[in-house]
Formats: structure tokens, sequence, C-alpha cells
């Protein structure tokens, strides 16, 4: 009988990761705020094209970790990251990265939908003008009609560009600011329990437009809904204590999970 060499299980994982497509990788990835340690070297990575949930209980540093990932944890005071994020193989907390460029490289949208105090129009051109993606007029229209077309709101609100994003029903809202993410040409859009706030009319729709965004962004999505996970991901990641308990394919996860801690949170023991 052969005993694989300690080099042969390493090539024959590198070989399993190369099989896959990774936008992000993150290696031993710790955050602190201050003294406090919220995460503990977690090692996940986000696949192309795939939509990644990640679940736990509040407090458990699956928001931390999203945020690490376009260095919005740069914002807090006293917060620090150790370990690697990489995005296509760079180094995103190298010093001589753009932040503004990563952010809109890996986009978000947060718990609460937050339109700017602006136009439906300006919401969606404020981006693409700081970043220079519009020649002309026409060309800023286009961005702006194809973005809110990606975000399914076309159709409600093409008659209104000029009005307050603001004025907007919740769920609308929240679609404008995947639409204002989208606008900028983002690889990654981070959301940060972006239906926690809606009811579930519109959150289907969300669900809907995550569905269809897929095919052209890589997503990673924090939330508590344990059926939303199950709708709308094909990997999930759980966290607990900000340890990162495991990761496994969606299905898997819900059915047959390698932890009982993951079992328990699902079957809501705890959380």
């Amino acid at each position: 009988m052969n005993m694989l060499t300690e080099a042969a299980i390493e090539q024959a994982v590198d070989k399993k990761m190369n099989d896959v497509n990774y936008k992000m990788v993150g290696k031993d990835v710790s955050v602190y705020y201050g003294e406090k340690r919220a995460l503990f070297d977690v090692n996940l990575n986000v696949r192309e094209n795939t939509v990644t949930a990640l679940i736990g209980p509040s407090g458990c540093g699956k928001s931390t970790f999203l945020r690490s990932l376009n260095r919005m944890n740069d914002t807090i005071d006293g917060c620090r990251v150790t370990g690697l994020i990489t995005l296509d193989n760079n180094d995103i907390y190298d010093p001589d990265i753009d932040v503004v460029e990563l952010r809109a490289r890996v986009g978000m949208v947060f718990q609460k939908p937050n339109p700017f105090p602006k136009s439906i129009y300006e919401n969606i051109s404020y981006g693409p003008k700081i970043h220079g993606l519009a020649k002309s007029k026409a060309d800023m229209d286009q961005i702006v009609e194809s973005s809110l077309q990606k975000a399914g709101l076309w159709n409600e609100v093409k008659d209104r560009l000029q009005e307050a994003g603001t004025g907007l029903s919740g769920g609308q809202q929240q679609r404008l600011c995947i639409a204002r993410a989208v606008a900028v040409s983002p690889e990654v859009i981070l959301m940060d329990e972006p239906c926690s706030a809606l009811d579930p009319i519109a959150t289907a729709k969300v669900e809907e437009l995550i569905h269809e965004l897929r095919t052209n962004y890589s997503i990673v999505i924090v939330t508590h809904s344990m059926q939303q996970a199950a709708r709308v991901s094909q990997r999930t990641a759980m966290f607990h204590l900000g340890i990162l308990v495991e990761e496994n394919d969606t299905d898997k996860m819900f059915t047959n999970p390698d932890d009982p801690r993951t079992q328990d949170y699902i079957m809501g023991r705890f959380g």
C-alpha cells in the first residue's frame, strides 16, 4: 500500500483548487477591534459566478469577514486585519492598492437601503462619474438604463428618473442601491443582510435579482434567514464565535453538515 507523501497531498489539494475558479481568496484572516479579536484565522474563498452565503448567530463574525473583503473595516478606528485576502491574486491590503478602485471592483449593498438624497438618475450616475466611465451624456444615460435594467427596476422608474431616490418604496430603494453598485462594473458584490428591512414581496424580488446577477458577478451575502441562504446560494459558510466552522455546497450544508454546530444552528437549537 503506497502512502501519499505530504508533497503529493499538497499537490492534490492545489489541483483541486485549480479546478475551481476563485475570484477572491482569504487565508488565515483575523480581525481585531483594539484588543478584542473578532475573527480567528479564517480560510474562505469566493468562487466566480457563485453566491456564497455566510450564516451564523449574531456577533459570530460573518459581517466582519464580509467587510474585510473590500476594506470597509478600514473606516473603524482601532480595527486591524491580518492574514491574506486577494482579488485576482492581488493582495487587497497591499499599501499600493487604491482603496477607491478596490471598492468599485468589490461593491457593497447594506442592510438598510441607503440611497443618496439625490434623484434616481444621480444615484446611479454618481459612481460612473467619479470613475470616469462615461465619455458623454449618451454614455451615462446608457449606464443608468443598463444598471436599472440589471436591478429589475427600469420599468418601474423610467418615467421618474429625476424624482428623489428616497421617494421609492423600501424594496425599490434596495434595488436602486444594487443598481448603484452595479453601475461601476464591479466584479464582486457584497450584501450585508440586504432583505432584513424588506417585506416578503420585496424580498422575493431581491432574491430573484441575486439569482440573475450571479451570471455576471461573484456574490457574497450575509443572512440570518436559513431559508434565504438555501434559496439563493450555491455555497454556504457557517461562522460561530469568530471561527469558520465549515464551508460547503449549500445543499450538503442544509441536509448533511459535517459539524454538529452547523446542524444545531440550522435546526434552531441556538442563535
